[in-house]
């Protein structure tokens, strides 16, 4: 009977203790929520447990907070001392987008559990803060797009387990710290830096340190050298001094004349060098207008050079829509910034950049464009565009309006007779395309599952956001339109571009991914949308392009040929042989098929909505999260991906899979 109630004893003491600390945790929340001003309302209702909030993870006894996530909830001013810093069971905390100001608080470096830190788009300011340099079990830091100045410490080193650290677009300042940490992402640009790269961040991509116009060294230019000039020796410079002397110091009356004359001569022979120069120019002009153009054959040249498509001006004066003559200047195309720009540059700028070809597509060409100051753009000259100067502008107005950190942002586009450009951010890491389809030799690094699962959530995210917030058909969904960044999430690029085209043309940029109603009514909708993002989910799971001739029939799409393979009999043959070395993903591969093969149903009004399709995916997610409710492959890199082959007989057919 003792024995019962010391028991009993004991369970009430530690359920007081965990209330207490449930308690403690909840009203430093409330202390934040109370004492900073937000925009868009939190449903918090006090009566009900911390855990239940909104933004707010509890660990699986409810005794302690695990997560705190309210990213873009309008959040205004700074963060009150003693509330988020007595979170210390705090493992993911993210306040990005918002608008808090002020210091990072100093009682941070109480938060040593914390594994994620997201700050980044706001309006802290005030010097790198000496708090996260604390948290020794930081994995990402997140702090760009701030006002933060000063230098960069070395006490960065200090955050061992660190792997992403993203410090762009702040005011710091100094040299960059050799920081000796196993990071895989890393960016630093858009400051004030200056000196020379580290060699223990040389690996990272220019893309990492650009906007730092006083940094050199690793992937920039070369550093220049401090060495000077030997100085002239004592005789060299004693000995003139001694020569010259009394009337010989002097030059003679004579002397003065003939360099006079001499100087006369010179100028009126520049002078008449410089007319002949503008005699044949004026007349080089002409003709070089009726010369062949030089075909794009080369790595990099100039935008005015560069597959011009039939009929197009190849001289900056018709490029840029300006002519002198006798009716004066005619209307002048400019280039058209949307709003919140991040670039400052004008047409002349864009044509003199050196340019690459990255790839033709239905639509038109995109370029590479490197422009003097070091900008780098993507440029996507458009072809057979039927739509006029009003129709093009209206369409482009409504896209340049559409942000979203999974949709790539038009920053500026261009439209005369002959040109119609587009401007956009460019991503050095590609499309998921070249990194899915690329070279599958010894030397690739295979794409694991749970990448493709980060792949196929951050492209659904922002195909849900053109359906339901912007209202807008994509209308062109397919692996090169992915593009990505370094961390596997996707920027969904060449959306809306569909009613700039004339629509009794053959759907040939939908080839493998066109829904089976587009062939005949030529004509894109939210549910042929769905459809061709149902293909991308095929081409994730098998390794297939839609396009390729190895699904064993000739004419068969790669809907229909999953389906055929499922039928008859379920084998690994449907799923891509990289995935074949992971343990424990059997189950969510089955049901992300079974979400792709809805999403190509060959009827559209069975086909669900994007954002059904979206919640569908998020639902397969696994646990283990990051700030954007994405897992990451692993703690360990290693871990999972050495050697494994999933057991044969753990695998079983989906139990309703339809066309």
């Amino acid at each position: 009977m003792a024995w019962v109630l010391n028991s009993l004893v004991s369970i009430l003491l530690l359920t007081h203790q965990v209330n207490s600390e449930s308690i403690s945790e909840k009203q430093a929340l409330l202390t934040f929520l109370k004492q900073t001003p937000h925009e868009n309302r939190l449903q918090w209702n006090e009566s009900d447990s911390a855990c239940n909030w909104v933004g707010v993870e509890c660990n699986a006894n409810q005794s302690s907070i695990h997560s705190l996530r309210l990213p873009g909830t309008g959040l205004v001013g700074q963060i009150p001392p003693g509330s988020l810093g007595r979170l210390t069971q705090l493992r993911v905390l993210s306040l990005r987008s918002n608008r808090l100001s002020g210091q990072i608080p100093s009682d941070f470096s109480n938060l040593t559990h914390l594994r994620s830190l997201y700050l980044q788009h706001n309006e802290f300011s005030g010097e790198f803060p000496a708090s996260i340099t604390q948290l020794n079990n930081l994995i990402r830091l997140d702090i760009s797009s701030n006002n933060l100045t000063g230098s960069i410490p070395f006490s960065v080193n200090n955050l061992t387990h660190l792997t992403g650290l993203f410090l762009g677009n702040n005011g710091f300042s100094g040299n960059l710290p050799s920081i000796s940490l196993g990071l895989v992402d890393f960016n630093v640009s858009n400051n004030n830096l200056n000196g020379s790269i580290p060699s223990s961040l040389s690996r990272f991509s220019a893309e990492s340190f650009t906007g730092n116009v006083d940094l050199c060294g690793g992937p920039l230019k070369p550093c220049k050298s401090f060495f000077v000039s030997p100085s002239p020796s004592p005789s060299s410079s004693v000995t003139p001094s001694k020569r010259v002397s009394g009337k010989n110091s002097k030059l003679s009356t004579g002397a003065i004349v003939a360099i006079s004359v001499a100087s006369a001569l010179v100028a009126l022979l520049l002078l008449a060098l410089l007319l002949f120069l503008c005699i044949r120019k004026r007349r080089g002009s002409k003709d070089a207008r009726t010369k062949q153009r030089k075909p794009a054959g080369v790595a990099h040249t100039s935008l005015t050079n560069v597959d011009l498509p039939p009929g197009a001006s190849s001289s900056k004066e018709e490029v840029t829509g300006t002519s002198s003559g006798m009716g004066g200047e005619t209307e002048r195309n400019k280039l058209v910034f949307t709003e919140g720009g991040v670039y400052s540059f004008d047409l002349e700028d864009l044509l003199r950049a050196s340019a690459e070809v990255l790839g033709k597509g239905s639509v038109g060409t995109s370029y590479k464009a490197v422009l003097e100051e070091g900008t780098t753009v993507v440029v996507k000259r458009l072809k057979d565009v039927m739509a006029s100067k009003k129709e093009f502008e209206t369409q482009m107005e409504v896209v340049g309006k559409i942000k979203h950190p999974n949709v790539i942002p038009l920053r500026a586009y261009y439209y005369s007779k002959d040109e119609k450009l587009l401007v956009f951010d460019f991503m050095p890491t590609g499309s998921l395309s070249a990194l899915l389809h690329g070279s599958r030799g010894s030397g690739r690094t295979p794409l694991d599952w749970d990448n493709r699962m980060r792949i196929a959530i951050t492209a659904a995210r922002g195909l849900a956001h053109l359906h339901v917030s912007a209202k807008l058909v994509h209308g062109n969904i397919k692996a090169s339109n992915i593009l990505l960044h370094q961390n596997q999430d996707t920027c969904v690029s060449d959306y809306g571009l569909n009613q700039l085209f004339s629509n009794s043309s053959p759907p040939n940029r939908l080839a493998g991914y066109h829904a089976p109603e587009v062939l005949e009514t030529r004509k894109v909708t939210y549910k042929s949308d769905v459809y061709s993002f149902g293909v991308l989910l095929l081409e994730l799971l098998t390794g297939k392009s839609p396009n390729q001739a190895s699904l064993g029939e000739e004419g068969i799409d790669l809907p229909r040929w999953v389906l055929s393979v499922v039928r008859e009999e379920w084998t690994a043959e449907v799923f891509d042989v990289e995935l074949m070395r992971y343990h424990n993903i059997e189950e969510e591969m089955v049901q992300l098929l079974q979400i792709a093969m809805a999403c190509v149903s060959t009827v559209p009004d069975q086909r669900p909505v994007m954002q059904e399709v979206l919640r569908m995916i998020e639902d397969v997610n696994r646990s283990e999260t990051t700030d954007d409710g994405l897992r990451q492959s692993s703690d360990d890199p290693s871990k999972g991906s050495e050697g494994q082959t999933p057991p044969g007989e753990s695998r079983t057919p989906p139990r309703s899979v339809t066309p």
